[in-house]
């Protein structure tokens, strides 16, 4: 007991740590109590170490030496924001962890612009009384989609629940059972139907569902038809289902809406750019859908939001329930979304504006050449025995709940070493200031070209660099 009470003597005083050169700079930029705070939690793990016998003299001596940098690097974690920017080498261009959709530049400029000034948000300059939000994405959308009224509100699953207590609350609605999806976070379409008040029917079986089917359910208890595109997953084989054209005729014989929930927002067809058809917006209005639903975010490349469009009637109604106050979006939202749409109405220049669409039509020339100069920088920098680096060709994700089967061909720099394990180095990478999110297959790591920009090269090979001194033996 006494010997553990001479090792706690060698353990400095907060004040006299808050008198060391490094740690005092820190008071620079540093808020005092985030400091203050670090040291005092490095002191607490030496305490504890000492407590349970972890440590003797000579360790104890050698850690304090330690403790200016343990501070420093402690106390800029705590400075940092908890929400950063990542590097995404993962080749899952719409990443649901890690962010999903890019915004364009031109896009954050828009919302600049108005976030850091007042704006119209709910007033009519024309007028010169309150106005509504929902009015400057309105008109932008039913050009962009055919449909004649739109509104917009936080997520696709908001989205589907006030189109469903509006239309449907109290009432039947009738669903595909090979339509029950889970849209992701455990979130399923049964229980947004549930919390929305309306009643589920579900007809068919998982693989096979006929038009009869939805006939055969329909009474005078019957609210809606809903349809719902499986844009996370497909089953594949001995399958039927039905489509919107075909719903269409039962909903003019009933006279009783058809919704159509489409997930990824999809307002150009993408199987002209090489890739998977997804059914776009225009198609589900064309095809006689009364309120569509889809995501800001995703395919559209946006921000996230919900929007809704259709008959002026269903929209309108939406406008007045209640819920739409708790779902409504803010000019954040309506900025970027606005300046996203507004990209849409020049195709050729949309691919190349959108990050998304850019990124999943990306040709393998580009990424080539984007593989050979990041192996290049690597190269030049990095002396390592141990590491193996290369440019190997694997697959691209779409990602976000969107094309499941698409997988698309790209470029990657591999990272494997030959006598270590990848797991100690892989965990570094996340740990840097900028953190580099990779993919780590059969002990190699993997850095997606698709989804890492040019300009981000540097930051890629620095964090390697540091993340190897960390390991030791880089030269």
């Amino acid at each position: 007991m006494k010997e553990n009470k001479n090792l706690y003597r060698l353990i400095p005083k907060v004040d006299d740590l808050l008198e060391n050169d490094d740690i005092n700079k820190l008071l620079n930029f540093i808020p005092r109590k985030l400091v203050v705070d670090s040291i005092r939690e490095e002191i607490d793990l030496i305490r504890e170490d000492i407590k349970n016998k972890v440590l003797d003299e000579d360790n104890i001596k050698e850690r304090i030496k330690l403790l200016p940098k343990l501070i420093k690097t402690r106390a800029n974690r705590k400075n940092s924001y908890r929400l950063k920017r990542v590097i995404n080498g993962t080749g899952v261009v719409i990443h649901t962890n890690i962010g999903r959709s890019l915004i364009h530049k031109d896009v954050m400029d828009n919302v600049v612009e108005i976030a850091t000034n007042y704006s119209n948000l709910e007033y009519d300059l024309e007028k010169g009384t309150r106005g509504s939000r929902y009015s400057h994405l309105e008109d932008i959308l039913i050009e962009i989609t055919g449909g004649e009224a739109a509104m917009v509100v936080n997520n696709n699953a908001a989205a589907v629940l006030l189109v469903l207590s509006t239309l449907a609350k109290n009432k039947e609605v009738i669903v595909s059972r090979g339509e029950l999806i889970e849209i992701g976070g455990s979130f399923r379409i049964p229980d947004v139907m549930e919390q929305s008040g309306a009643i589920l029917v579900s007809v068919g079986t998982t693989n096979k569902t006929h038009l009869w089917d939805y006939e055969n359910a329909i009474n005078e208890e019957t609210a809606a038809l809903l349809k719902v595109h499986t844009s996370n997953y497909r089953i594949l084989g001995f399958t039927s289902s039905v489509s919107a054209e075909e719903l269409y005729k039962l909903k003019q014989k009933y006279n009783i809406p058809l919704i159509e929930d489409l997930g990824s927002g999809v307002l150009i067809d993408l199987s002209k750019y090489g890739l998977e058809h997804e059914p776009t917006v225009q198609d589900s209005i064309k095809s006689g859908v009364d309120v569509v639903t889809f995501s800001g975010d995703k395919l559209l490349g946006g921000p996230q939001a919900g929007i809704i469009i259709g008959k002026k009637e269903y929209i309108e109604a939406m406008k007045r329930n209640p819920l739409t106050r708790a779902f409504r979006v803010d000019k954040f939202t309506i900025s970027a979304l606005e300046a996203t749409l507004r990209l849409y109405l020049d195709e050729e220049n949309v691919i190349e504006k959108i990050p998304t669409l850019n990124m999943l039509t990306m040709g393998m020339d580009e990424l080539e050449n984007k593989a050979n100069m990041l192996y290049n920088l690597l190269k030049a920098k990095i002396k390592h025995d141990d590491l193996i680096i290369d440019i190997v060709n694997n697959y691209s994700e779409v990602g976000g709940g969107s094309l499941p089967l698409e997988r698309i061909p790209t470029k990657c720099i591999s990272l494997k070493f030959k006598n270590s394990n990848i797991t100690k180095f892989e965990k570094y990478l996340r740990e840097l200031q900028v953190p580099i999110i990779t993919r780590v297959y059969k002990d190699t790591i993997f850095i997606d070209l698709r989804t890492v920009k040019e300009e981000e090269f540097f930051i890629v090979v620095d964090g390697i660099y540091d993340a190897l001194k960390e390991l030791g033996g880089v030269g």
